[in-house]
């Protein structure tokens, strides 16, 4: 517990270092094409699809995970670019198909795309939240990252102190439905808490808004049942593979699949919602 602790703690002083201070500097999707490339190196390894096999295909997946975050930070480069090179790229990794398959299943193929495209384009969305408003871009950042985290950590609390009813037991036997629901609560009243803190902290250097309380709780409370829903798939994978964790680069944590888990699924969902409702949700005082 004591390595869990002390690893979460340095996680999170580099990662508030990399989001407040480092957030307009190239230093921001180089750590988010990392998180990309980390998190597809693990899962293809996992399900049997990683460099030993298919070294040719595992390389234009990590391409991809590193191509796209990076063509995201530049607004120079217009989506049909991004677009242009996503599709090359799964073209290469179909023709790789067609040259090797005696070798190569479409069923490892398939792993190969699903996976590369459901992680990188997902975490490509801390690209976008950051450049989506010049305001309350690093908020909107923290706040996917604290929809993802939050009702995990609540669930284990409350699911300890109060779980009866087992949840998914022969897929993670510890979740409990009283611990989801009292994750999701506790999210909600986390991100109350934190929101109210943030407007009046914006207050003060003369940026005011209000909040709808209503809007956010719902937005929450969504975020948080897709982000438990996220963290039961990819503990469905590693049962799957015979696994406990997907890496070891975090002591006591796992590797980068095992932390952005349900990041992967609570991040297009929250890029939507600030799409769509930012504004609704944080209301400007400026007429």
């Amino acid at each position: 517990m004591g390595k869990r602790i002390l690893t979460a703690v340095v996680g999170i002083a580099i990662g508030v270092i990399i989001v407040f201070f480092l957030n307009h500097t190239l230093v921001y999707p180089i750590v988010v094409a990392a998180i990309a490339m980390g998190s597809v190196h693990e899962i293809l390894t996992a399900c049997d699809a990683g460099f030993k096999k298919f070294p040719v295909h595992y390389i234009w997946c990590q391409i991809f995970a590193a191509l796209i975050p990076m063509m995201s930070w530049f607004d120079q480069i217009s989506y049909a670019w991004k677009l242009f090179a996503a599709c090359v790229i799964v073209f290469l990794l179909f023709a790789g198909f067609v040259a090797d398959n005696k070798k190569l299943s479409f069923s490892k193929l398939s792993i190969m795309v699903t996976v590369t495209c459901l992680v990188t384009l997902s975490t490509n969305c801390l690209i976008s939240l950051i450049k989506l408003d010049p305001v309350h871009g690093v908020c909107y950042v923290v706040m996917s990252l604290m929809a993802a985290w939050v009702p995990d950590g609540g669930a284990y609390f409350v699911g300890s102190a109060l779980g009866k009813h087992k949840m998914c037991p022969e897929i993670s036997p510890k979740k409990t439905w009283e611990g989801a629901v009292g994750g999701v609560i506790i999210t909600a009243v986390v991100f109350i808490i934190y929101c109210t803190v943030y407007r009046m902290v914006q207050a003060s250097r003369g940026y005011d808004f209000t909040i709808n309380y209503f809007l956010l709780t719902v937005m929450v409370m969504i975020a948080a049942v897709i982000s438990i829903f996220g963290d039961l798939s990819a503990s469905l994978i590693k049962r799957e593979y015979g696994m406990k964790d997907y890496g070891s680069i975090f002591p006591g944590h796992g590797g980068f699949a095992d932390r952005f888990d349900s990041v992967y699924f609570v991040l297009p969902f929250i890029l939507f919602a600030f799409t769509a409702f930012g504004g609704k949700i944080f209301v400007s005082s400026i007429a």
